[in-house]
């Protein structure tokens, strides 16, 4: 999952190359675009991998008042 947030953190580094022109063209309108649809890329693989990790984690059971005594 790390890997594919690199490689949108990539394109997000390529789209804001090619939104940054002074001059307003097509190619910078797409790059803007691109640059939204891969912020919303990237977040949505970290909350995706935080959710994966947490599957792994150990849970815990909670004791009943009847267990402590």
């Amino acid at each position: 999952m790390s890997v594919t947030n690199a490689i949108s953190s990539v394109i997000i580094v390529g789209a804001i190359l090619a939104a940054g022109p002074s001059e307003v063209d097509f190619g910078s309108a797409i790059g803007a675009v691109a640059v939204g649809l891969a912020a919303i890329n990237v977040a949505g693989g970290f909350l995706v991998t935080k959710r994966m990790l947490e599957m792994f984690k150990k849970k815990t059971r909670r004791r009943n008042k009847a267990e402590k005594k």
